[in-house]
């Protein structure tokens, strides 16, 4: 059964059911006493994160954009959610909200279970006004609302690369994100990919072995873990300081259109995008359009062009993206204050027409929202 809070705000779990005769119930004194720890626990956590209960209320409302939650967080300030009605909330949105169902009780009941939840696992969220949100996230056009953390996130004071490709890769696609996963997680440097089959585990694994930290945004709830196979590699990324993200409440499940935004996101936290493998229908396009539109560095992994599985890589180093031979490459560009969009004696990538890629693969205006909508994953 589910524990809920009482109204003098301590936190009541019902009673286990006690089956067995080898097994004995608690004595009263030592279960008040366990009863007061939880509460203890419960009320320390409630008390850092009074600020985040509200921000957490509207990260529930399913009807919203991103930056429409964030429109709506600073008009309300610590203010709670449940004095609006929904005509408060179009004019503070500016925009008629039809069809929605106002209901700011099941939204603050689940904003609570989402808190529960952290607590129990020892997560953490932020939400766009905090001062622990990245704020190299928060520069890109179509920053998230909130963020749902377990672990930590990569460290502010140092560049990130997304390493990102097809979850169908060649053996030699294979070897190279792992290979450029652990030059970069030897270098001290993080690695962001999307925890999926192919490349992104592949990269996971290398910044492991190189004795980095490594980053995933998924595009579900942080309660769970897809692929399955994945959990294991999930729990060393956390232990070894790094940790998983989403901009999806706990529990909200994946969906087509959940994967394509989420790329922004995980370009957003990077200060360079490498494409590995990826084909021409491939997910790992929609993140390198994300990187272009923010002016980040994007690579192409020269040892993996000319494959059955990189017609869409190879596309764009056609277009101007530098094709990539060791992680070094990505140091001295670095280095030498250049990129593939900083330099003007490279060729640049035509934006318009990774646009309308973008576009033909589900990216929606309403970033966030959890109604349906066409798209397409990695």
């Amino acid at each position: 059964m589910r524990g809920r809070c009482t109204a003098r705000g301590g936190y009541k779990t019902p009673p286990t059911p006690m089956t067995g005769s080898s097994r004995r119930r608690p004595s009263i004194r030592r279960s008040n006493r366990l009863q007061k720890t939880r509460n203890a626990s419960w009320m320390s956590y409630m008390a850092n994160n009074l600020a985040s209960a509200s921000a957490m209320t509207i990260a529930r409302m399913p009807f919203l954009s991103a930056r429409e939650r964030i429109r709506l967080a600073f008009a309300l300030g610590r203010e709670p959610l449940v004095g609006l009605s929904l005509g408060d909330v179009e004019a503070i949105v500016m925009r008629r909200l039809t069809g929605a169902a106002w209901d700011p009780a099941s939204w603050a009941e689940a904003a609570e279970r989402d808190m529960e939840f952290l607590a129990r696992a020892g997560g953490s969220s932020f939400s766009y006004f905090d001062a622990g949100y990245p704020a190299i996230l928060r520069e890109t056009a179509r920053p998230p609302f909130m963020l749902y953390l377990r672990g930590r996130l990569p460290d502010r004071t140092r560049p990130a690369i997304a390493i990102v490709g097809t979850r169908y890769p060649t053996g030699r696609g294979i070897d190279a994100a792992a290979a450029l996963g652990m030059e970069a997680g030897a270098a001290g440097v993080a690695v962001v990919s999307g925890l999926a089959r192919g490349i992104d585990s592949a990269a996971h694994r290398g910044a492991l072995a190189g004795g980095g930290s490594t980053f995933a945004v998924l595009g579900r709830g942080i309660d769970q873990v897809y692929p399955e196979s994945n959990k294991e590699l999930a729990s060393r990324m956390v232990a070894s300081g790094g940790g998983l993200a989403s901009e999806y409440p706990p529990g909200i499940p994946p969906s087509r259109w959940t994967f394509p935004e989420r790329n922004r996101i995980l370009s957003g936290l990077c200060r360079s995008t490498v494409v590995v493998e990826a084909p021409g229908g491939s997910g790992a396009l929609i993140t390198a359009a994300f990187a272009l539109e923010e002016g980040r560095d994007v690579y192409v992994v020269a040892s993996c062009m000319g494959g059955v599985r990189s017609a869409g890589s190879d596309s764009l180093a056609a277009d101007g993206a530098v094709t990539l031979g060791c992680f070094n490459d990505i140091v001295e560009d670095w280095r030498d204050g250049r990129g593939c969009i900083a330099d003007a004696a490279r060729p640049r990538i035509r934006r318009r027409r990774m646009r309308r890629q973008s576009r033909r693969r589900g990216r929606t205006r309403s970033s966030g929202s959890f109604a349906e909508q066409p798209g397409r994953s990695t």
